[in-house]
């Protein structure tokens, strides 16, 4: 029997986390290969679904990681992104899935370390958990069928 390896998805901003990521590889920094880069070009433009379709696709956890405040390339995108995880969060609650299966940080391009630190504590906390089960669990623990 092997150890549970989760999938992680994590949808990453163009300018920052992907370059810190890009920065971990070059120098050579070991991390979990079970994580996927949706590179994207800015946190800002994540929509909620691109998240809960990335759980119905096979996700055991996703994690949404940008540049800092106020050093957003498109200036004010990742305030945004702060607000809609916010309200995210509180709906994941509602609708029965685990909040601590969702991650967001700010790692920027000269973060090599903390990239695979952040990645790295995910990764171990996800394997806590165990896999995600899916909606038809949700919704048979639920009663709603």
């Amino acid at each position: 029997m092997t150890e549970f390896e989760p999938k992680i998805i994590a949808f990453v901003c163009n300018w920052c986390t992907y370059c810190g990521a890009d920065l971990a590889g070059t120098s050579r920094m070991k991390y979990p290969p079970n994580v996927r880069m949706i590179k994207v070009p800015c946190t800002g433009r994540i929509d909620v679904m691109f998240l809960i379709k990335a759980f119905d696709r096979g996700a055991d956890a996703i994690w949404v990681s940008g540049c800092h405040p106020g050093d957003c390339h498109y200036t004010s995108g990742n305030y945004y992104a702060r607000r809609r995880w916010t309200i995210f969060k509180e709906c994941l609650e509602f609708v029965g899935i685990d909040s601590k299966r969702v991650h967001f940080s700010w790692v920027s391009a000269a973060e090599g370390k903390k990239f695979v630190d952040t990645i790295r504590t995910i990764n171990e906390e996800v394997k806590k958990l165990g896999p995600f089960k899916g909606y038809k669990e949700i919704i048979d623990d639920k009663k709603l069928v």
